[in-house]
């Protein structure tokens, strides 16, 4: 994965006094809880200086949710423009004004896509498609979230933007409803891609069920639970319980410099260096992150630079 290094993203970060850790932590966020309340309990747990988020989670939604604490927020980037992997259940007859349970039914249809009209479908859905977010989203209007608009029962009109799924599976189909994988990029809305099958197929329909199975590095399997994380935090250090800040880095090769050469990088200095390679590196000093860089032209300049 490599992201333009020069442009920042935003992200969920919160600073406040606290304790200075600097890791990160693998959340199975439950369902009821939006990625906000996620947050406020892990401070509460870790009472960490610095927080933020990898990627919003829907209250209805359930699963990996990366939470970053301290230096870490500074590769929450790497993270939140990361691929995603889905599994979601889809009901027809039914569209929501929120494409998913919590919505109020805005139109409705007797059809039933049956399992080969559903599979030939799907090819049309695969790839770099065009795709308008649902009403009830994040993204701001005139500086507004889009939600907030909704709620007050204002009309919202969203432009279609592209977005890439790179799988699309359907696992299982009864008359009524149908379950599905989904791996894809930055910005996918599951929502949306349920309400724009279900109309492909002559039908309507909506978000059930939805579990993110992956973001990036960071995987279902080895997510824990707010009581877990509980347990741990009152049995040992939140240090010791914590992932490593490079872990949001997989896949970015490292390069060894002398403790000398680490501490002109994070004063800002540009390091000569005898490689071929170009692109983003891991800069790490006896094993330590130091700072995150570019290589080009045989000079190596940093980006982000890490106090590990």
């Amino acid at each position: 994965m490599r992201l333009n290094p020069r442009i920042p993203t935003k992200t969920n970060v919160a600073r406040r006094k606290g304790r200075p850790l600097n890791g990160w932590l693998n959340i199975d966020k439950p369902e009821g809880l939006t990625s906000t309340q996620v947050i406020g309990r892990v401070r509460r747990l870790t009472q960490a200086a610095k927080i933020g988020h990898g990627g919003t989670l829907d209250p209805l939604a359930t699963g990996v949710l990366p939470i970053a604490l301290g230096e870490a927020t500074k590769t929450l980037p790497y993270v939140v423009d990361g691929d995603k992997e889905y599994a979601f259940t889809v009901a027809w007859g039914e569209e929501r004004s929120t494409d998913d349970a919590e919505g109020e039914v805005v139109a409705e249809s007797a059809s039933r896509p049956d399992r080969d009209a559903i599979l030939a479908m799907l090819p049309r859905f695969i790839g770099v498609i065009e795709q308008v977010p649902p009403a009830f989203s994040a993204i701001k209007i005139d500086g507004q979230r889009a939600y907030d608009l909704s709620r007050r029962g204002e009309t919202v009109e969203l432009a279609a933007r592209e977005v890439e799924i790179h799988d699309l599976q359907l696992l299982d189909a009864t008359r009524d409803s149908a379950r599905f994988v989904m791996t894809c990029g930055k910005g996918t809305y599951v929502r949306s891609l349920a309400r724009d099958l279900a109309r492909a197929l002559g039908t309507r329909g909506h978000v059930t069920e939805l579990r993110r199975m992956r973001v990036g590095p960071f995987r279902a399997a080895a997510a824990i639970s707010l009581d877990k994380l509980e347990d741990m935090v009152h049995s040992a250090p939140p240090e010791q319980i914590l992932l490593p800040v490079e872990t949001a880095l997989d896949g970015i090769p490292a390069l060894a410099v002398t403790g000398g050469e680490a501490k002109r990088l994070q004063s800002g200095q540009v390091l000569h260096v005898p490689s071929r390679k170009t692109g983003v590196v891991q800069v790490k000093a006896d094993d330590v992150l130091v700072a995150l860089a570019e290589i080009e032209h045989g000079e190596l300049r940093p980006l982000r630079v890490f106090n590990l």
